[in-house]
């Protein structure tokens, strides 16, 4: 057993200390963290592990950015701000995101390892990448620089 702490660890101490700090808007999204990840845990009767936690994350990261795309849309700023907040709780606790360059090499290398050559292996390709970019880069983009480079 690692001495390094989980990332269902430091966002339980994020919460304890959110809650000394008296900082209600980002407790509030903590404890939304914590609800999802437990709420997971419960249907899939498993204790999460980093990526699956991770996993969780990114999902919620992509409700709220339909939400803000949304509320921008209906013109409610008030909404808006509200959830950009949350985003960038969220954020806080995935890994850097990926450069450009990184995200083109890592799909040329996948491309190249499961011998990908039209848009009917697009599914290949997505598979060999998700696990190595997993919370470093918005799957939809990813998926839209796989698409591109296969229809080429």
């Amino acid at each position: 057993m690692s001495t390094e702490t989980s990332l269902k660890q430091r966002i339980d101490a994020d919460v304890k200390e959110a809650m000394r700090a008296k900082e209600k808007e980002r407790l509030a999204t903590l404890r939304l963290i914590t609800a999802a990840i437990k709420q997971r845990e419960v249907d899939a009767r498993i204790t999460l592990d980093d990526s699956q936690v991770l996993a969780v994350l990114e999902k919620m990261l992509k409700q709220r950015r339909d939400s803000v795309e949304q509320f921008a849309k209906g013109g409610r700023d008030d909404l808006v701000a509200k959830e950009q907040a949350e985003i960038a709780v969220i954020e806080a606790y995935l890994p850097a995101q990926l450069a450009d360059e990184e995200l083109d090499s890592l799909i040329t290398e996948a491309i190249a390892a499961v011998a990908a050559s039209s848009p009917a292996d697009m599914g290949k390709v997505v598979a060999a990448v998700k696990p190595k970019v997993q919370g470093r880069a918005d799957m939809g983009v990813v998926s839209g620089k796989i698409k591109a480079r296969l229809s080429n």
